[in-house]
């Protein structure tokens, strides 16, 4: 269905990019060029409406209806919907959250046979010296 939806979107996109550059704009001539519009009105003339701006009014209806459905469909397909940041924050206070155990034993490789491992005491801290005065 998203396929589909996506498909008819990109064709809905580039047919209303063609229909939008094919129109002339209201103010084409020589007049408008140096800002006189004559006897026009403050935005020009209002005339009958042809058939590139119906086509242009149906595409962009269609466009927004096919991109508010992309998005609806996009957020219930994504489940857990959360941003990077809300990610980021519980993977930090998982890691804050999770002891820091410190070893004393540290696995190494067992002797001469591969993927085996024992455990090797850790060194310990030397105990402290008495100053000498």
């Amino acid at each position: 269905m998203v396929i589909l939806l996506t498909i008819l979107h990109v064709i809905i996109c580039l047919f209303l990019v063609i229909v939008v550059l094919l129109q002339s704009g209201k103010a084409a001539d020589l007049a408008g060029a140096f800002g006189g519009m004559g006897s026009q009105t403050a935005f020009g003339p209002r005339g009958a409406s042809t058939v590139l701006s119906k086509a242009t009014e149906i595409a962009a209806a269609l466009f927004m209806v096919t991109s508010l459905s992309l998005g609806i469909l996009s957020t219930r397909s994504a489940g857990g919907s959360s941003s990077v940041l809300e990610r980021q924050k519980t993977t930090t206070q998982q890691k804050k959250a999770a002891p820091q155990a410190q070893p004393s034993v540290q696995m190494q490789q067992e002797g001469n046979a591969p993927g085996k491992a024992i455990p090797l005491p850790m060194p310990e801290k030397p105990a402290a010296t008495p100053e000498k005065k």
